[in-house]
């Protein structure tokens, strides 16, 4: 049984060569503006982005018609820049520990996006590699978005122009947690994309991405946006534009068009379970993009802020068992203890149902919600308890070093980095277990070493665990390392966590 909000593989988009083989880390599509007959306006955070204003453009998309693809590669197409990074991956402790192998085994594939695992494991710690990305300029002065995970590691980052000339980049700031980065080239009067606003996208909506897919520059793929508001594993802050636009390694960090010609993000994961495209690609929302973005220019860095508690889905059994007529909102599991949850007064058993005003339909908009709020920032609540609805204020702290959500589903279990709660009667049976916990989310060591959030942890140092409080008794002693006995698909295998 897979406990996974998503079957198969997700994969970062960018290509990654290590050594002489490589490895493709492949990005989503993004959606598209449809049904204007005018170019939707830029958003106001625009005017700060672009230093100057883009000539005028006619209106690419009429009413009921299908989208200008070729006047929005040919407006914007020049914009859409080429990224090549190079540097030295250092491989940690675990990794080089691996058994023979370990890097074909799918329990081991998707780790943060990285298909190339393997290749980055064996032999010498200190492995070189070399990438390619896509990204665009929002700014005419040189200022470029795109992955962070196209530039993670990378000592040298140079771009690529649609004209042919490069520029060595210097990287402003990168946010792992919504995988953005911001980099900047010395160069002045280039070309920039025009910004739309994602909330006015619908499903069905024409989309096209631009990008350099296996290196291939400047090439279009064209598709509709099939869901919004998709929460991964692993990226709960992100609400993804889901679209099925062929987006393949080395789309990476390039832009989503909508149908007028407008960026309305940006291409970053796929769904795979071979490695490939096959029907489904993630973009972030440009305009969730380009709040880190203002955060980065003006600080060099991103913050986000934490609830600090664990929530999950409601069902319409769950629902009715707590009176809510009707299965929205996000069900409250655990608090963290000394969190800004436990200090408003939040428990286990409360459903979450608004944030400021804003209704909490699935538990994944919960994170997002608080997740791109500012540390220290205040939120009113809207909670119900008791069959009862009551407001709750709540001051927000931030995010750890790990860069885990300490929000919603924040790891527990100290420097193991695991969210965990017990398994139910029927998770139990579908399991076929007799007790196990099942880990809601990951960070930290437990993270680098493989664990994902759907695993069910069995047991610890070979000690059976049925609870939160005999994780915590076993890691009391603050061992160096610990061997957690997982299952993920039916199948169980031990995984190394070094913690010292």
């Amino acid at each position: 049984m897979k406990l996974h909000p998503l079957t198969g593989t997700l994969l970062a988009a960018g290509v990654l060569i290590t050594g002489t083989a490589s490895a493709l880390t492949l990005n989503p599509l993004e959606w598209w503006k449809p049904r204007g007959a005018t170019p939707v306006a830029v958003a106001d955070s625009t005017a700060a982005t672009n230093a100057a204003a883009p000539a005028p453009v006619p209106p690419i998309a009429a009413q009921g018609r299908v989208p200008d693809y070729r006047t929005i590669v040919k407006t914007f197409g020049p914009a859409v820049v080429g990224i090549t990074v190079s540097g030295v991956h250092q491989a940690s402790l675990e990794e080089q520990g691996l058994p023979p192998g370990a890097g074909s085994d799918p329990f081991f594939q998707f780790f943060r996006g990285l298909p190339g695992f393997e290749g980055r494991l064996r032999g010498n710690p200190q492995q070189p590699f070399r990438g390619q990305g896509s990204g665009f300029i929002v700014s005419s002065d040189g200022l470029v978005l795109t992955n962070a995970h196209v530039v993670r590691e990378a000592r040298e980052v140079n771009v690529k122009l649609a004209d042919r000339r490069e520029f060595s980049a210097k990287v402003l700031g990168s946010d792992p947690v919504t995988d953005v980065a911001v980099l900047r080239i010395a160069a002045k009067n280039l070309p920039t994309v025009r910004l739309g606003d994602p909330a006015r996208l619908e499903v069905g909506d024409p989309v096209l991405a631009i990008g350099a897919p296996f290196g291939f520059e400047q090439s279009a793929t064209q598709g509709i946006v099939s869901a919004k508001g998709r929460s991964l594993p692993g990226d709960a802050v992100v609400p993804f534009i889901q679209t099925d636009a062929a987006v393949n390694p080395g789309n990476s960090g390039g832009p989503l068009f909508d149908g007028s010609g407008n960026v309305v993000g940006i291409n970053a994961q796929i769904y795979s379970q071979t490695g490939g495209y096959q029907g489904l690609a993630f973009a972030i929302p440009i305009d969730v993009a380009l709040k880190v973005k203002d955060q980065i220019v003006a600080t060099g860095k991103a913050t986000h802020a934490r609830l600090g508690v664990s929530v999950q889905e409601l069902n319409q059994a769950l629902a009715e068992s707590f009176g809510l007529a009707r299965p929205d909102g996000a069900l409250v599991a655990q608090v963290a203890e000394g969190s800004a949850a436990q200090q408003a007064g939040l428990k286990p058993g409360d459903v979450i149902l608004e944030v400021n005003g804003q209704a909490v339909q699935r538990s994944g908009e919960l994170s997002t919600l608080i997740g791109m709020a500012a540390p220290g920032e205040r939120v009113a609540l809207k909670v119900w308890r008791d069959k009862a609805a009551r407001s709750v204020d709540a001051r927000l702290g931030g995010i750890d070093e790990t860069g885990a959500l300490a929000g919603p589903a924040a790891p527990e279990g100290g420097q193991l980095g695991l969210a965990v709660r017990p398994l139910t009667r029927q998770e139990r049976r579908e399991a076929g277990v007799e007790q196990g916990l099942l880990i809601e989310n990951v960070g930290g060591a437990a993270a680098r070493a493989g664990v994902e959030p759907g695993d069910l942890l069995l047991a610890v140092n070979g000690k059976p665990v049925a609870s939160i409080e005999q994780v915590r008794s076993l890691l009391a002693g603050k061992p160096r390392s610990v061997a957690l006995l997982v299952q993920r698909d039916g199948d169980k295998i031990f995984v190394p966590v070094t913690l010292g």
